[in-house]
C-alpha cells in the first residue's frame, strides 16, 4: 500500500515540477502592463460614462503600455470630440492622446 501511494506521489511531482519552471519563467512586466492598460482604459470609459452618456456610447477607448491613448467611433458634436479628448487626457497615467472620433452630421 506505501508503495503505490509513493508512486503516485512521485508521478504527481513530476507531472507538476515543469509546470511550476514555467510558472516562473513568465514575465511579470507584462502583466503588469496589461493590469495599467485596462485600468486607464476602465477609468477613461467611466469618466466618459458620467459627462455625457447619449453622445459619447460610441467612443472606443484603447490604451497602450506607455500610457498612449486613442479614441474612435463617433461623436454628435465637436464639442463632444473635445469633451472625450479633454477627459482622457485628466486620467491619470494617460501620457497622450490621439483623438480619431468622426463628428456626425
Amino acid at each position: 500500500m506505501k508503495i503505490a501511494q509513493l508512486a503516485s506521489l512521485i508521478v504527481t511531482a513530476a507531472l507538476v515540477t515543469p509546470l511550476a519552471a514555467q510558472a516562473q519563467e513568465k514575465p511579470v512586466a507584462a502583466t503588469k502592463t496589461w493590469v495599467k492598460d485596462s485600468v486607464i482604459t476602465t477609468k477613461i470609459k467611466s469618466q466618459l460614462a458620467t459627462s455625457k452618456p447619449s453622445s459619447l456610447a460610441k467612443v472606443h477607448v484603447d490604451t497602450d503600455a506607455n500610457g498612449w491613448v486613442q479614441l474612435t467611433g463617433k461623436v454628435a458634436t465637436q464639442a463632444d470630440k473635445d469633451r472625450a479628448e479633454s477627459t482622457a487626457k485628466a486620467v491619470e497615467g494617460v501620457k497622450s492622446v490621439d483623438n480619431q472620433l468622426v463628428v456626425e452630421k
